[in-house]
């Protein structure tokens, strides 16, 4: 009888373990959408980097160069040299 009680009791104990382990906290399901997560984050991250060092490169080149702040000034601002002439095409359609 108490044999018995024990194998029911270690059986109920089995299945909620077993149930836990595939749907509750912690579970395949949950360790396997995490790592999905992680692995789309670290590219977010990467693409993120990349541009971050463009950003920096671009910020270091208009700190020392002034070829880079002419070319900037000339395309953003469309300054132009003293004795220069401008000349504006519009092409039409």
């Amino acid at each position: 009888m108490t044999r018995r009680r024990l194998l029911i009791l270690l059986v109920v104990i089995f299945v909620f373990l077993q149930f836990r382990l595939w749907t509750g906290s912690g579970s395949w399901e949950q360790i396997a959408s995490l790592k999905r997560d992680i692995k789309s984050q670290r590219q977010v991250n990467a693409e993120l980097q990349r541009r971050n060092e463009r950003l920096y490169s671009e910020v270091d080149s208009l700190k020392n160069n002034l070829d880079s702040i002419e070319e900037r000034a000339r395309n953003d601002m469309g300054m132009i040299k003293k004795g220069e002439d401008f000349y504006l095409i519009i092409e039409g359609q």
